[in-house]
């Protein structure tokens, strides 16, 4: 069991734990192996919580210091999350469907220069993914233990299938943005609360249901991959 003084992260470690932002798949990718810290005897990754939390300030300083960034999921128990991510920081919030050429096309009707983009899932978001590889938009991505990292700028490590996970890093990640930023001078100081970031009526991603859509996405080939580099 991974044990961590408080005052270490950027959260009380019980937070962390309690959210399951540490726990993920059976399947480890080659690009995730070194986030993880053990095997449980269930066969499901745990990923190194000192790890999440590095990433997350990693995150949080290079966001800092872009000026339109745009926030994408299709997921939807990332969508009231994102949402109030969005409203935080001042950011361009993209929920379901991304549209193409919204990064591309200047003559698009939703076209955004973007600074730099923020996605929930590669598996799910790849068609945002091909855009800002191609309009060489950097990224940041939450990516579980399964996921691959190509074109990916900054990863964070961390469970996105989970409602309560999510809600409690992208809480965290907009409040340290703004610290970065010197628009916050405390903790307290940040006007919202995880629950804020909660989608009611949501449920975590999981059993055969969660696995249907995994391989639904994955049969939606990506295009035009930059090569892995390590980030």
């Amino acid at each position: 069991m991974q044990t961590y003084m408080a005052t270490e992260f950027l959260v009380p470690s019980q937070t962390y734990l309690a959210s399951g932002i540490h726990i993920g798949m059976k399947q480890k990718s080659q690009h995730m192996r070194r986030f993880v810290y053990k095997i449980r005897p269930d066969g499901l990754a745990v990923m190194n919580l000192q790890m999440i939390d590095e990433k997350i300030r990693v995150a949080a300083a290079f966001l800092a210091r872009a000026k339109n960034i745009m926030v994408v999921s299709r997921k939807n128990i990332a969508q009231t999350a994102i949402e109030k991510f969005g409203e935080a920081i001042g950011a361009k919030v993209i929920k379901g469907r991304f549209m193409p050429g919204t990064l591309t096309n200047p003559r698009d009707k939703d076209f955004f220069e973007a600074d730099a983009v923020v996605i929930v899932d590669p598996l799910y978001d790849h068609q945002v993914m091909d855009e800002a590889a191609t309009a060489r938009v950097p990224m940041v991505a939450v990516c579980g233990t399964s996921n691959e990292t190509n074109d990916v700028d900054v990863i964070i490590p961390a469970n996105n299938k989970s409602v309560k996970s999510i809600a409690v890093l992208f809480w965290v990640l907009a409040r340290e943005i703004l610290k970065n930023r010197g628009q916050l001078q405390t903790d307290d100081a940040f006007a919202y609360k995880i629950s804020d970031f909660i989608k009611e009526g949501a449920f975590d991603e999981s059993g055969p249901a969660a696995y249907a859509a995994e391989q639904q996405a994955e049969r939606s080939p990506r295009r035009g991959r930059r090569p892995e580099r390590r980030k």
